[in-house]
């Protein structure tokens, strides 16, 4: 997901609802939670708010990014965020044989089977049944894609909602930070989120199944990292980074290293007539992970990169990791303003004038160097 910055600009936090200036304490976080509010983090820096469903559903169509906060509130961690100028070092890429080995066996027909699963699906809202029925089957898939491996397990994490998140860990042959990459499994359609017709082909469907397809060349490429490996597939980005938020708190608070986070969140489309590129995001990021990207795009894409522009307060799940001061990246299908116009809708197809299965796969191939350079 991810919407223009001019919905995240806010003039105050009150617009958006009754500021709370003391914590709020875990009786009324249950019983307001109970009758059905959420409370959400509307801005950096300002206090979280409470929102009817409504209300919530009506700031998404207004294109107002915010992290949904009630499953992970915590009144003694503040919400805040490290400097925008941080910078982790990386290695350049050193693994050009290997790595393009591995390369030759991605597949752009074996993305679009998974991708014509993905969107039969009425769609993948994360409180209905299925969206429940979506996350099963990429846990299904991925664990058969992991075969007798093991050093591979794979996981529900499970929430209050239907819908779960789906993680895949290959361990290292030794200990160490973990490399992470991640994308979201739900849709959404904006006119009626629970039953509406939410295909989510490029929103998130192309990056579900980049990792898919990434998961399983390494997998069949008998790939051994030094350092763990682990693959994401968020439920409920689309309603606050709800999956997202809670694994990131969740590793926080247990104290796990993380050598990186890489996002893919929509990666099929280019307008027609604009150049085609990799987009990189331009916040809430690392300065040194996003050269380390631009090295693999160089090393190992057909493409050129660009630099976003801003995508703003809340605007995809490396908001999440970089929340809880992890090293995070996102790539990006196109320079906002060549972005795919028809996300969040019945619209959201693989018909839409601009997608583009030969683009989608140039992404893969960074998102498996990336696993490989780091982890190897």
């Amino acid at each position: 997901m991810k919407f223009p910055l001019v919905g995240y600009l806010l003039a105050g936090a009150t617009a958006f609802g009754v500021v709370y200036a003391a914590p709020i304490t875990p009786a009324e976080l249950a019983d307001k939670a109970a009758r059905g509010y959420r409370l959400l983090s509307l801005a950096e820096g300002a206090e979280p708010v409470w929102k009817t469903e409504e209300e919530k559903l009506e700031l998404l169509r207004a294109d107002v990014h915010f992290f949904d906060v009630t499953e992970v509130y915590d009144a003694e961690e503040p919400i805040h965020f490290k400097s925008l100028a941080s910078k982790t070092t990386f290695p350049a890429p050193s693994h050009s044989s290997a790595v393009s080995s591995i390369l030759k066996t991605l597949s752009a027909t074996n993305m679009q089977s998974y991708l014509s699963v993905l969107t039969s699906y009425n769609n993948r809202y994360y409180t209905s049944s299925t969206g429940k029925a979506a996350s099963q089957w990429i846990f299904d898939k991925v664990t058969e894609l992991a075969g007798s491996r093991s050093d591979i397990k794979v996981t529900k994490f499970t929430h209050s909602w239907q819908q779960f998140s789906v993680v895949a860990r290959i361990e290292g042959k030794s200990s160490g930070a973990v490399t992470i990459i991640g994308a979201h499994e739900d849709s959404i359609n904006l006119s009626s989120p629970s039953s509406g017709r939410a295909p989510g082909a490029d929103d998130d469907g192309s990056g579900t199944v980049n990792l898919i397809e990434v998961f399983r060349a390494l997998v069949a490429a008998d790939f051994k990292p030094s350092t763990p490996v682990e693959f994401h597939w968020y439920s409920g980005e689309e309603a606050g980074l709800l999956g997202s938020q809670a694994i990131a708190k969740s590793y926080k608070s247990k104290g796990t290293s993380v050598k990186a986070f890489l996002e893919l969140d929509m990666t099929a489309y280019f307008a027609p007539g604009s150049k085609e590129v990799i987009a990189l995001e331009a916040d809430y990021i690392d300065s040194g992970l996003t050269k380390f990207l631009q090295q693999l795009i160089d090393a190992y894409s057909k493409l050129d990169w660009a630099m976003d522009e801003e995508c703003g307060y809340a605007c995809s799940d490396h908001a999440s990791w970089y929340k809880q001061g992890y090293t995070t990246g996102m790539l990006y299908e196109a320079v906002t303003g060549n972005d795919n116009p028809k996300i969040h809708s019945s619209s959201d197809t693989t018909s839409v004038n601009g997608f583009s299965w030969s683009h989608s796969l140039e992404f893969a191939k960074v998102a498996l160097a990336y696993v490989y350079e780091l982890a190897i």
